[in-house]
């Protein structure tokens, strides 16, 4: 399946307003440039929760940026240190997950741009792209434009802000598989034969959490390889440390509690009599 966009013309990234160490001095300074950034890329903006308090992304940036930025923090795997700033409550086990996700959404481009001092890539011509795989939340894309390549994360409207306002994880991964133009009266059919769409979703596991923060990075470093992607993941998650892994796992186990509480409802309300076979 593939989307073409017309009409993008010379676009980059907004030029900064301010240096680099003007911001991390100035938090007041840091929250108009960050709101003025993603005004003028048109994304969505919204304070993160993690552990029922506000993210305070200026200290999120300080930190990531002090470490050598986003990528080198991911490299060396510095998130759960950067989590021990924020003295979170010790049952906030994905802390350090949850950080790397809004510093990618939120702070990453903002990054390049004020930390980095570049001006993005322009666009000066038709973009083509491809859906490499779709999530609870949205699509795993790849765009062309002109020779490059790039990739990302197309959210729908609604699930994107839910889910940083509520700390949602919204990255399971589900195979895309694109419909047949022909298969109209097909679908048709299966829609009447279908399943109850308030049926609750099944749970995913953590490493069906950690497969699709993965892909989406190995998309980005290496686009001609995807073939190899499933292989390179479950070394990756082989390295993990025990640590690392249970931070995942931890996701899966909520996940799971979050299916057996949706389905137990779903149940009871639509087989009242059989509550008692049913639990």
């Amino acid at each position: 399946m593939s989307s073409t966009a017309n009409g993008v013309e010379g676009r980059r990234f907004p030029p900064p307003l301010a240096s680099h160490e003007d911001v991390v001095k100035d938090p007041t300074l840091f929250w108009d440039t960050l709101r003025n950034f993603h005004s003028q890329l048109g994304t969505k903006y919204m304070v993160p929760v993690i552990g029922g308090r506000e993210l305070n992304l200026h200290v999120l940036y300080v930190e990531v940026t002090r470490r050598g930025g986003y990528d080198k923090v991911v490299s060396e795997k510095k998130w759960r240190e950067i989590g021990t700033v924020f003295d979170f409550s010790p049952t906030t086990t994905s802390a350090s997950y949850a950080l790397r996700r809004h510093y990618s959404s939120l702070l990453h481009q903002y990054e390049q741009v004020y930390f980095f001092k570049q001006q993005g890539p322009s666009i000066t011509s038709a973009a083509t792209g491809t859906i490499d795989g779709k999530f609870d939340c949205g699509y795993l894309v790849s765009v062309k434009v002109g020779s490059e390549i790039l990739n990302g994360v197309l959210y729908y409207p609604d699930e994107a802000a839910s889910s940083i306002a509520t700390n949602q994880s919204c990255t399971t991964l589900i195979p895309f598989n694109p419909k047949p133009l022909n298969s109209g009266r097909r679908n048709r059919r299966r829609r009447r034969r279908g399943g109850d769409p308030s049926r609750p979703k099944p749970n995913r596991s953590g490493y069906n959490f950690f497969f699709a923060e993965k892909h989406s990075a190995l998309k980005s470093m290496y686009p001609d390889r995807e073939r190899e992607f499933t292989k390179m993941i479950g070394e990756s998650w082989t390295n993990l440390s025990q640590e690392e892994r249970m931070v995942y796992q931890s996701i899966g186990l909520k996940d799971k509690e979050r299916y057996q509480r949706e389905l137990k409802e779903y149940k009871e309300r639509t087989n009242p009599r059989q509550q008692k076979e049913l639990l």
